[in-house]
C-alpha cells in the first residue's frame, strides 16, 4: 500500500525544484507559464503570483487534456515552461507528476508561495 509520502518521492524524483529566486528571475523575464494550484480559498487568503493562472490541483487534468474540450484550458501546452506552486510544494510536486505523466517536458515545482512572497516576488490578491 502506498502512502502519501511514496506519493511525494515519486513526484520529486521526476519534477525538478527551483529556488523562489530562480523563479523570480524567469517571472521578471517573462518566461514560462505559472500556475497556483492551490483551491481558491487558499488563494484568497494569501494571494498568489502576479499573473499566475490558478488551476487547482484537482483539475490539472482537465484543464491539461486537449480531449477535454469543455475543461481544457489552451495555458497547457507539451514542451511549454510550466511553473507550478502552492502552499509548501506538496501539491504542486504532485500536480508536476502528473503532467510529466501526461507528456508535459519542462515541469517545474517551485515550492510555497511564503518562499516567492518572502523572496520578494510579484504578488496579487
Amino acid at each position: 500500500m502506498k502512502t502519501a509520502t511514496n506519493y511525494l518521492d515519486e513526484a520529486n524524483a521526476v519534477v525538478p525544484k527551483m529556488s523562489a529566486q530562480e523563479a523570480i528571475e524567469k517571472h521578471a523575464a517573462g518566461q514560462g507559464v505559472f500556475i497556483d494550484v492551490r483551491d481558491s480559498a487558499a488563494i484568497a487568503e494569501s494571494g498568489t503570483i502576479k499573473d499566475a493562472h490558478r488551476v487547482p490541483r484537482g483539475m490539472i487534468e482537465f484543464r491539461a487534456d486537449p480531449a477535454m474540450e469543455s475543461f481544457y484550458n489552451p495555458i497547457f501546452k507539451k514542451n511549454a515552461e510550466i511553473y507550478l506552486i502552492c502552499g509548501a510544494g506538496g501539491q504542486a510536486a504532485l500536480s508536476g507528476k502528473t503532467l510529466h505523466d501526461m507528456g508535459y517536458t519542462n515541469v517545474t515545482n517551485i515550492g510555497g508561495f511564503p518562499g516567492w512572497k518572502d523572496a520578494g516576488g510579484p504578488t496579487e490578491t
